[in-house]
């Protein structure tokens, strides 16, 4: 029989703090290491820069390689748009610890081979730079490519599990319907992952809510976020009514 000790080091978890000031509050002081969140929401949400700021963040403080995928971005548009808020990645492109990478998805009878084929690039690049945190923006781009809801379901889960292999911690973006209880595009991401959370936009209020994560005592109530200069702010000892959101 282990001893209590013995026990304690089996069971602690680890944490990837994500910087992103007053979130990891919510969340026992951070995503649990390893682990796959999903981050949804409707259009204007901030989907897109919540994930950015979380791989700048690991570069910048916690020196951790960060790898963002986009979908459909250009990523020079997503450099310009990091860049915007002040924040000096060209410093951290160079020494490979922020890297962007688009991935070459096309309408094909062989999108499974395809995805496949992204998979084992972007396993190339994560061993290469040995990176600890992946964005993807955004797997609903999907829905563009492949009519099929049935394929679309299959193709997700397997594109999860293949990142889920790396052992990095991932944030995966998908955007929903602007409802308050619709947390996933196709139905299956909120399964697949092992972390949710929901960004609200009811102008001129922004909320956030941590739908479930594995492992973690996390916050059960709507907390607001702004948008500053500097990045998203997240206020943790306010809360939001859940009626407020529309």
């Amino acid at each position: 029989m282990p001893n209590f000790k013995e026990l304690k080091e089996v069971y602690f978890l680890e944490r990837t703090k994500t910087g992103i000031t007053g979130l990891d509050e919510l969340i026992e002081g951070g995503l649990p290491k390893g682990s796959t969140t999903l981050l949804s929401g409707g259009t204007g949400t901030c989907k897109t820069i919540f994930s950015m700021q979380y791989i700048y963040n690991g570069a910048l403080l916690y020196n951790e390689p960060g790898l963002f995928v986009t979908i459909e971005a250009n990523p020079k548009n997503i450099a310009w748009n990091m860049e915007n808020f002040g924040w000096d990645i060209k410093k951290f492109q160079e020494e490979r610890k922020i890297n962007i990478y688009r991935m070459h998805l096309a309408p094909k009878k062989t999108f499974g081979g395809l995805i496949k084929d992204e998979l084992e690039t972007i396993t190339g690049i994560v061993k290469e730079l040995e990176i600890k945190r992946i964005a993807v923006d955004s797997t609903t781009a999907f829905a563009s490519l492949i009519d099929d809801p049935s394929t679309i379901r299959s193709l997700l889960f397997k594109f999860a599990d293949g990142l889920k292999e790396l052992d990095c911690t991932t944030i995966f973006t998908a955007e929903t319907k602007s409802e308050r209880n619709v947390f996933s595009a196709y139905g299956v991401e909120e399964f697949m992952a092992d972390g949710v959370i929901v960004l609200y936009f009811t102008p001129p209020n922004r909320s956030i809510f941590v739908r479930k994560m594995r492992g973690t005592k996390h916050s059960k109530t709507v907390h607001p976020f702004e948008i500053t200069q500097n990045g998203i702010i997240v206020k943790p000892k306010e809360q939001v009514l859940w009626e407020a959101i529309k």
